[in-house]
């Protein structure tokens, strides 16, 4: 327990996400047991802020770490942390930018219209899901719980193709959001393998804290497609798995015998 609490404030202490990829890959093996699983979080998703005149929504990729606490029976606690994560939105208006008060760029050629280009909101927020999660016995689960984020950087950013190049310009504005968030997040997935390998899910989360100080009703919320990838565990587990499966039909083999 004192490994994966030194490995925990590690990673959230700032290290490259390189890092903390590599530790997981490293230790993954002996963090896992019967009761806890371990190894990493990766996968997609789509996001937006509410009360904006934009509804559009921003792709973006993720990647952390995850465990699983055995807490009785076919109940787990899931919980991790995406270090590499992003929240916003994308296409913001020109009233969004106003309340933004970001700049507008203005056309080369006519000065009176706004340049051609998009501009989007972006978050890089460490994401922390602390999940009751429920194991089916055919693979199939279902969680529920709180997600805590904390938004460490933030800029409007303008992206635009000049004579063939792509250009980008970041306009910092993190000093207009607020910094912590939580919110109810709520999923389904499905473990391969017979439950001892790779699980596909989904999720969705929405956030109670505004996104931004000076407008109330601005929530994130999100829709999260997800790839865990257990570390030792799952190796394990197949192996065990395979084991039974072996001694099960000798069983029969030798009852069959005793028959004849």
């Amino acid at each position: 327990m004192k490994k994966i609490l030194f490995i925990l404030l590690f990673l959230i202490g700032g290290y490259t996400v390189q890092s903390q990829v590599l530790i997981t890959l490293l230790l993954g093996d002996k963090l896992n047991s019967p009761n806890l699983e371990f190894g990493l979080d990766g996968g997609v998703n789509w996001t937006r802020v509410s009360g904006m005149e934009t509804k559009n929504f921003a792709t973006k990729w993720n990647l952390g770490f995850y465990f699983n606490f055995r807490l009785k029976n076919q109940w787990w606690l899931y919980t991790g942390v995406l270090v590499k994560s992003n929240m916003g939105v994308d296409n913001l208006t020109d009233n969004d930018l106003s309340f933004l008060q970001a700049t507008i760029y203005k056309d080369i050629d006519d000065n009176t219209q706004r340049a051609a280009g998009d501009y989007s909101q972006k978050m890089s927020t460490f994401l922390v899901p602390v999940l009751v999660k429920y194991k089916f016995k055919n693979h199939l689960y279902a969680e529920l719980g709180p997600q805590f984020g904390l938004t460490y950087k933030s800029w409007i950013e303008f992206e635009a193709d000049i004579e063939g190049r792509d250009a980008i310009i970041k306009e910092f504005n993190k000093e207009k959001l607020n910094k912590f968030d939580v919110g109810i997040m709520v999923g389904l997935g499905y473990t391969l393998f017979k439950g001892t390998g790779w699980t596909l899910g989904a999720k969705y989360y929405y956030g109670f804290v505004d996104v931004y100080k000076e407008r109330s009703g601005t929530k994130n919320s999100s829709i999260f497609l997800k790839l865990n990838i257990p570390i030792g565990a799952g190796e394990e587990a197949q192996k065990k798995a395979a084991e039974k499966a072996a001694k099960k039909k000798a069983k029969k083999l030798e009852k069959k015998k005793k028959g004849k």
